[in-house]
């Protein structure tokens, strides 16, 4: 909060119009996550609830600044697709700090949905215990499972932008975060510690996001390492079933 002057300043000197929107968004982002201070995320619609105010409301807004500047144009369904292309990334950041989050000092913080672990075991903190591996990547393969709702949205969101460098700075985060769930999938290791896309990868991501066959073209990639990873399992199951 000490740097906060610079924040009130650089706000302070935007046009009337664009403050509104911030200000209307940031209102809804405070009240909406404050109600989860004391409720805990108990079903998969409280969890889309409480992405919708913490990352989907910043689609919106984004959406609405770049409406009213005129650098994009209204389509159909974009307050939609902006929050479902928020809760795509909302939810991978979930994921993949999990052990993070679990481990919060003084109090863990908890955004993986009741309906969803409640599968798989007694308490959320159990999935990091080693003797739980096995349900505990079922339980993240089923998370995962429910972000990837949301890539269809993602794609239509980014190909009804126009300007060049809008796409390139909106699809990025969009592209690194189908990677890192690409990376979680199956992956014990979200339970040990936060995992995350390497640098150079990273770096290759943004110096090829150009054009819109760009972004398609890493979420097909992305998209064939998962299916790798969920054709191993079926596999592994089919032979487990045979023998």
């Amino acid at each position: 909060m000490e740097q906060f002057h610079h924040v009130s300043a650089a706000f302070l000197e935007l046009e009337k119009g664009y403050q509104e929107i911030i200000e209307d968004i940031t209102k809804r982002m405070g009240a909406g996550m404050a109600k989860f201070i004391s409720k805990e995320v108990e079903t998969v619609d409280d969890y889309d609830e409480y992405c919708h105010y913490a990352a989907g409301l910043v689609g919106l807004g984004m959406s609405k600044l770049l409406l009213s500047s005129e650098l994009e144009t209204v389509t159909p369904n974009w307050e939609q697709l902006s929050n479902s292309t928020g809760l795509f990334l909302q939810k991978t950041n979930i994921i993949k700090d999990y052990f993070e989050d679990v481990n919060e000092i003084p109090k863990p913080r908890m955004f993986w949905p009741r309906e969803t672990w409640g599968k798989y075991v007694d308490k959320l903190e159990d999935l990091k215990d080693e003797d739980k591996s096995t349900k505990a990547v079922q339980c993240l393969n089923d998370m995962i499972t429910n972000a990837l709702i949301h890539v269809e949205d993602c794609l239509k969101s980014m190909a009804a932008l126009h300007d060049p460098a809008i796409l390139q700075s909106c699809s990025i985060p969009l592209i690194v975060a189908i990677g890192t769930l690409a990376l979680c999938y199956n992956n014990v290791q979200v339970f040990r510690g936060s995992l995350k896309l390497r640098r150079g990868l990273i770096a290759k991501v943004f110096d090829r996001t150009k054009t819109m066959d760009d972004v398609c073209g890493a979420f097909y990639d992305f998209s064939c390492m998962l299916e790798t990873k969920v054709c191993c399992i079926l596999y592994s199951s089919l032979e487990c079933s045979l023998f």
